[in-house]
């Protein structure tokens, strides 16, 4: 199916699976804001962005400014938030395309008031508390003041009031209840002064997987809609895996008993070996703590990585597989041709954590999405004989889209 050498497969069905999985959890009547940031955990955000918004997603959730000009420049429409925080050379492009931003500090909002008056309109932001994460966001105790500060600006709209969950099992960990009992505490106050407005949102991959309560308007579902979560959490087997991680076989070479493979010589031979060098490393998604220790399907077998993972290649012993050959297709992680090999076990393999995995999937290579109504590629660089991008949709204003999900 693919021309290149290296290719990530984007499965836009398995996402519009996820996505029901999780509509299903928290209901019709709650807004999914789908978290995109890190192009989208390296699944392609742009591809990813414009598919879920067919689905019925509400709003969109990045890390930088850039990630949100890039989704709008493609075309999307629909709320898109800053989940971080804003440098002040990005506040202008930000707030001229309607990009809603975080925001933890009165200083923030002193500028955010300064520049919006200056463009001459009216900033949307949401208050991020920080119950518990403690990188960014206003501690609780400050929140109702800085919420006050808000609702003083004159070109400032409050769109949100936010925090962020910090324990990956989410409700299962007694930390989140305490990181959720001081966000309404926070809650509660300003709804007693009347400064609420806007979503609010908390809940995670984690914490809709476990239930946490209370859920309210919004969710920001990350991971999980791109098939990834602990496997000990309820749910997790309802979703399906969105990438899957290809090469090709470009070289075949029988050596001998003694010889050494890759940089340091940290493999040798132990007996007649055949070799296969794929043309990926880690660069490309393949972490170089695999070496060693990780594994690749061909041709429906797992292939040992023997030596070192480099830049741009890995090499397998693929003695015990018959009939292997040069441009037999290699699986890193995902689902292919009737096998599969989790992200997760890849993860676990390297000593890290699934997140890092997808992440590292380098720009050389081309996200291929399929499946959905209408499959493209994303080419990491420019190719004349490529399917282009889902086209821009007409320039208007910001809005919401339906809540619920066309989903059966």
């Amino acid at each position: 199916m693919s021309h290149n050498r290296v290719w990530a497969e984007i499965d836009l069905d398995a996402i519009e699976n996820n996505l029901a999985v999780i509509r299903a959890r928290v209901g019709v009547g709650t807004r999914i804001m789908l978290i995109v940031k890190a192009d989208a955990y390296g699944h392609g955000a742009v591809g990813i962005a414009h598919h879920a918004i067919k689905l019925g997603v509400s709003a969109l959730g990045v890390g930088t400014s850039a990630e949100a000009l890039e989704l709008r420049d493609s075309g999307i429409r629909v709320p898109i938030l800053v989940l971080g925080t804003v440098v002040d050379e990005e506040v202008s492009p930000a707030l001229r395309q309607g990009i809603d931003i975080g925001i933890h500090s009165s200083d923030r909002v002193q500028k955010l008031e300064q520049t919006a008056k200056a463009l001459g309109l009216r900033a949307r932001v949401h208050l991020n508390v920080d119950t518990g994460m403690g990188r960014l966001g206003v501690l609780p105790e400050s929140a109702v003041r800085l919420l006050q500060e808000i609702q003083a600006a004159e070109h400032l709209e409050l769109a949100g009031i936010m925090s962020h969950i910090s324990a990956p099992d989410g409700a299962l960990n007694p930390r989140t209840l305490e990181q959720s009992r001081a966000f309404e505490s926070v809650l509660r106050s300003a709804r007693a002064k009347g400064l609420v407005r806007g979503w609010i949102h908390l809940a995670n991959s984690a914490s809709i997987f476990t239930d946490l309560q209370p859920a309210y308007d919004t969710v920001r579902p990350g991971i999980s809609a791109y098939g990834v979560l602990p496997a000990e959490l309820s749910g997790s087997r309802e979703l399906q895996p969105v990438m899957s991680l290809l090469s090709r076989i470009v070289f075949l070479k029988d050596v001998p008993a003694g010889t050494p493979i890759g940089y340091d010589s940290t493999w040798t031979a132990r007996h007649d070996t055949r070799i296969a060098t794929l043309p990926l490393g880690y660069n490309d998604g393949v972490s170089w703590r695999l070496g060693n220790r990780g594994e690749v399907v061909v041709r429906g077998q797992r292939a040992p990585i023997i030596g070192r993972v480099s830049m741009d290649y890995i090499t397998l012993d693929v003695s015990h597989i018959r009939d292997v050959a040069v441009d037999d297709h290699a699986l890193l992680f995902g689902r292919a041709q009737g096998t599969s090999l989790s992200v997760a076990e890849v993860a676990r393999k390297a000593d890290t954590i699934p997140y890092e995995i997808t992440c590292s999937v380098g720009k050389r290579v081309a996200r291929v999405f399929v499946g959905g109504q209408d499959a493209f590629v994303v080419q990491p660089f420019p190719v004349h004989s490529v399917a282009s991008l889902p086209r821009k949709q007409e320039q208007r204003a910001p809005a919401e889209t339906p809540s619920s999900l066309p989903l059966g």
